[in-house]
């Protein structure tokens, strides 16, 4: 029998390339690039599996046709990029690498946090350009502490449950917001408290975005959200673009009343709103909180796995790990989950 074929839409880390070939045949992309909607069919109608990124979008009109394509597996959390329900009725599993990348996105929420308090950034531009050239006035590049304040923290699944948790090296008060509490023990262990999402917005002195992106969390904190805020406090996002009005961000920026901004995503990225481009109290940076070499091979190796297993082969032949749609999987049967769809 001929080897199940994998399509992988990036490169990848050559060890996880290995891991795949010892089971599939692989067709890896060895440069990064953006393919339209034509082009994702065609790569897509010859083969079993497929490993693709977030800017690649899986939908019924890239699926029409096909009657091959198992599973695809996105290498991100996030999956606004699938289409689930023309997956589902494509009889496609949709995956993607949550968890292994919780800590390292607790990581880079500190370190945009810290940087847009301590304006850190412009700092660095300012001497890069060679302007340190005599004393500095006693109350020049004054920032805001993060020791003592309150950091609230909207969206408190793993990764907001991480932030929380290093929040105690800095004393800090920690609030939330989610839609449901959570339960008391684990309240207790993050020290968090839950509050109204306008009384968040109200008390904090930092606020970290790390809520899911859907229709309902669009413009999730737009002009109405950022007024409630403090004129000193800092925004933190490492969600998804477009949970903030990138626009009515700069707007807050620009006029200081919101003192700084540290963004990791963007609305429309790879493209950045001109107005936080032009602002020395944002700090931007290109979605990279997961990048760290551990949590992105992590990551490439979840996606392979769930891979293979849908194909039922490796050691978690059948099980993937983390199907997004697992009601696809009710309908394969034993050994002809393998090789037809239901």
């Amino acid at each position: 029998m001929s080897k199940k074929k994998v399509w992988v839409s990036r490169p990848l880390f050559p060890d996880v390339l290995a891991h795949l070939a010892d089971h599939v045949e692989v067709a890896a992309e060895t440069v990064e690039g953006t393919r339209s909607a034509d082009q994702m069919r065609a790569k897509l109608a010859d083969v079993d599996g497929a490993i693709v990124g977030l800017s690649e979008r899986v939908d019924a009109g890239v699926l029409a046709g096909n009657t091959r394509l198992k599973v695809v597996a996105n290498l991100g959390v996030g999956f606004n990029n699938f289409d689930l329900p023309a997956m589902t009725a494509a009889g496609v599993l949709a995956t993607n690498t949550p968890d292994v990348l919780n800590e390292s996105v607790a990581d880079y929420a500190w370190a945009l946090m810290l940087a847009a308090a301590r304006r850190v950034s412009a700092a660095e531009r300012w001497l890069r350009a060679g302007h340190w050239t005599s004393t500095m006035r006693f109350d020049d590049w004054l920032g805001v502490d993060l020791h003592g304040k309150t950091l609230g923290i909207l969206g408190m699944g793993r990764i907001g449950q991480a932030i929380a948790r290093r929040a105690c090296g800095f004393d800090m008060h920690v609030l939330y917001h989610n839609r449901s509490r959570l339960p008391d023990p684990v309240e207790r262990e993050c020290r968090a408290q839950w509050v109204e999402k306008h009384e968040l917005l109200r008390r904090v002195d930092h606020l970290v975005l790390v809520l899911p992106f859907t229709a309902a969390n669009r413009h999730a904190i737009g002009a109405p959200e950022l007024a409630l805020m403090k004129p000193s406090a800092v925004l933190v996002n490492v969600a998804r673009g477009g949970i903030v009005d990138d626009a009515a961000l700069a707007r807050a920026l620009r006029d200081k009343t919101l003192a700084a901004a540290a963004l990791d995503v963007f609305e429309g990225e790879p493209a950045v709103h001109p107005d936080l481009l032009a602002l020395d109290n944002a700090v931007l940076s290109p979605h990279i909180a997961s990048a760290s070499e551990d949590t992105r091979r992590a990551m490439a190796r979840l996606a392979a796995d769930n891979v293979l297993a849908a194909l039922g082969l490796g050691k978690l032949a059948g099980q993937p790990p983390t199907p997004l749609n697992p009601e696809v999987m009710s309908r394969w049967s034993g050994a002809a989950s393998v090789d037809n769809k239901a």
